[in-house]
C-alpha cells in the first residue's frame, strides 16, 4: 500500500467521478498512488484530467464498469440507489462510502482547515491554498472550483497543512476535524434537507463540535446566522473564537474596502495594527473572503503580512465572477451564484465594476425546491440588472415540482421594476443578448448549471 491511502481506498471506483467534489478527491488520491477508477455520464475536461493522471474514466453508468477488486465505491448524496453500478456493489459486497467520509479519511494526520458557510466556501478555500502555495507551505487542497492559476480544484501536497471546503448541504461537513474551522455564514438553503433555520443553527454546531481540542473557530460578525451561531457556540470548552468582519467588536476588523475596478484593496486592523493588502476580484463579499482566509492562516501560527501578500497572488475560480473574455467592446463574466444573497453581492459587485456601463444579465435557476422557496427573492436580486434574460430552471438532481417554473422568479423581477426576458430555448440565448448588447456594457452569465457553457457562444457572435 502507497503511503497516506488507507486501506479501503486503494482501488476505489468513483460513481459520478466528474463533479466538483467526487473529482477532486480522486486527484489526490491518484497523486498518492491509488488504482482510481470511476464513471460519468458525459464528457469533460475533467474526465481527461483524471485520465492524465493515470485514472480510469468510462462514460456512462453500466454494471461492467464496476471492476471486482474494487475496494471500494465512493459516492456522493447525488447517487441514486438504482444507478447499476451501485446496485452492483451490492452484490459484490464491496464497501460504499460518501465522498465525505473519504475526504475525511484523507484528511487524517493533517493540521486541518474546512471552510463553511451558506456562500464563498470555495472561493474562501481557493485564497487559503493560493496563498500557503505561495508561502511555500505546500498544503493539500479540495476545492469545489477550478482555480484560475493551477487550473485544478485539488492536489495533494507535502506539507502538513490540508485546506478543504466543508459542504453544509447535506450535513457531510459533520465528518471532518478540524485545526481550525471558517464559517463565512449560516443562512437557509438546500430545502430538501432542512426544514428551518433552527436546523441549520444546529448542523453548523455539530459541524463546530467536530473542531479538535484548543481549535480555533474563524467566525463572520456581521452576518446575522453567524453571530447567532457564535453566540450558541462561544461558552464550548477548549474552543477559541475569532471574529472577522465590519462590526466594531470584530477581533479581526475590516477598517476599509476600497474597489479598484476588477480589484479591491482592504485594510484591515489584527492585533492593534494596520495592515493592507489587495484582492485581484472585486465586491465586498470576496474582500471578507480574504480576511477569514487571513484569520485562519494566522490561527495557524503564519504571519499576518506574509499570508496578507500572499492573497494578492489569488486570481480567481472559475465561474465565480471569472472574466470569460472581450469582444465588440463588450465584457462577459461568469457567475456561479443561485441564492439571492450570491446574487446580490455579485450583482452589487459587478455594478461597482461597471461604473456608467450597462450590466446585462443571463440567469438560470437552480434546482426547483430553492427556486419554490427562494424564487421572489431571486426576482428581486435581478432588478440590479438593467436588463435580464431568465432561462428554465435547471433541475440538476431533482424532479419538478408542479407549478414551480422559472415564471415565478420573472414575475416578482417585474414586480421590482426590472426589465426581464423569459427564453426557453438556451440556444437561442447567444444571439439574443449580442442583439441586445453595446459597446461598453457587462454581460453576465449566472447560476450554478450549465448557462456557463453560454459565455463564449455569446463572445462568438458579439465578435460576428
Amino acid at each position: 500500500m502507497a503511503p497516506g491511502i488507507p486501506a479501503a481506498m486503494e482501488r476505489p471506483h468513483f460513481i459520478g467521478i466528474g463533479g466538483a467534489g467526487m473529482s477532486g478527491i480522486a486527484k489526490i488520491l491518484t497523486r498518492r498512488g491509488a488504482k482510481v477508477a470511476g464513471s460519468d455520464s458525459k464528457e469533460s475536461p475533467t474526465a481527461e484530467a483524471l485520465r492524465a493522471l493515470g485514472a480510469t474514466v468510462h462514460i456512462g453508468h453500466a454494471a461492467g464498469h464496476l471492476a471486482d477488486d474494487a475496494t471500494c465505491v465512493v459516492v456522493s448524496s447525488a447517487i441514486r440507489a438504482d444507478n447499476p453500478e451501485l446496485v452492483r456493489a451490492g452484490e459484490l459486497s464491496i464497501p460504499v462510502v460518501h465522498r465525505s467520509d473519504a475526504l475525511a479519511s484523507l484528511m487524517e494526520g493533517a493540521r486541518a482547515i474546512a471552510v463553511a458557510g451558506t456562500h464563498g466556501k470555495t472561493t474562501t478555500t481557493s485564497m487559503l491554498a493560493v496563498a500557503l502555495t505561495e508561502l511555500g507551505l505546500d498544503p493539500s487542497y479540495a476545492i469545489g472550483g477550478d482555480l484560475a492559476g493551477p487550473g485544478t480544484n485539488a492536489t495533494h501536497g507535502e506539507g502538513e497543512i490540508f485546506v478543504a471546503e466543508a459542504d453544509e448541504s447535506d450535513r457531510s461537513f459533520q465528518k471532518y476535524d478540524p485545526e481550525v474551522a471558517i464559517v463565512l455564514n449560516a443562512e437557509l438553503d438546500h430545502h430538501a434537507n432542512y426544514a428551518s433555520m433552527d436546523e441549520i443553527y444546529d448542523s453548523f454546531e455539530t459541524f463546530v463540535g467536530k473542531i479538535v481540542p484548543d481549535g480555533t473557530l474563524v467566525i463572520s460578525a456581521d452576518q446575522a446566522g453567524a453571530v447567532e451561531l457564535t453566540r450558541r457556540v462561544r461558552d464550548q470548552s477548549a474552543l477559541k473564537v475569532v471574529t472577522y468582519g465590519e462590526a466594531a467588536t470584530a477581533d479581526v476588523r475590516v477598517q476599509k474596502i476600497n474597489q479598484r475596478g476588477l480589484t479591491s484593496e482592504v485594510t484591515v486592523v489584527l492585533n492593534g495594527k494596520y495592515l493592507t493588502f489587495t484582492v485581484s476580484v472585486p465586491g465586498r463579499h470576496y474582500a471578507l473572503n480574504a480576511v477569514a482566509a487571513l484569520a485562519a492562516g494566522v490561527a495557524l501560527g503564519i504571519p499576518a503580512h506574509n499570508l496578507a501578500s500572499a492573497l494578492g497572488k489569488y486570481t480567481g475560480v472559475k465561474r465565480r465572477l471569472q472574466l470569460k473574455g472581450e469582444a465588440g467592446g463588450v465584457q462577459v463574466i461568469d457567475s456561479y451564484a443561485h441564492h439571492p444573497t450570491e446574487m446580490t453581492a455579485d450583482l452589487e459587485a459587478m455594478r461597482g465594476a461597471a461604473s456608467d456601463a450597462r450590466l446585462l444579465v443571463v440567469f438560470q435557476p437552480h434546482l426547483f425546491s430553492r427556486t419554490q422557496e427562494l424564487g421572489t427573492e431571486m426576482g428581486q436580486a435581478l432588478a440590479l440588472a438593467d436588463a435580464s434574460v431568465v432561462l428554465d430552471i435547471y433541475p440538476a438532481r431533482e424532479d419538478p415540482i408542479p407549478g414551480i417554473t422559472s415564471a415565478l422568479i420573472i414575475d416578482a423581477a417585474r414586480a421590482a421594476g426590472a426589465d426581464v426576458t423569459a427564453v426557453h430555448d438556451k440556444t437561442a440565448v447567444p444571439e439574443a443578448v449580442a442583439g441586445m448588447a453595446k459597446p461598453g456594457d457587462l454581460v453576465l452569465t449566472m447560476g450554478a448549471g450549465d448557462v456557463t457553457d453560454l459565455g463564449p457562444q455569446i463572445l462568438d457572435h458579439l465578435s460576428s
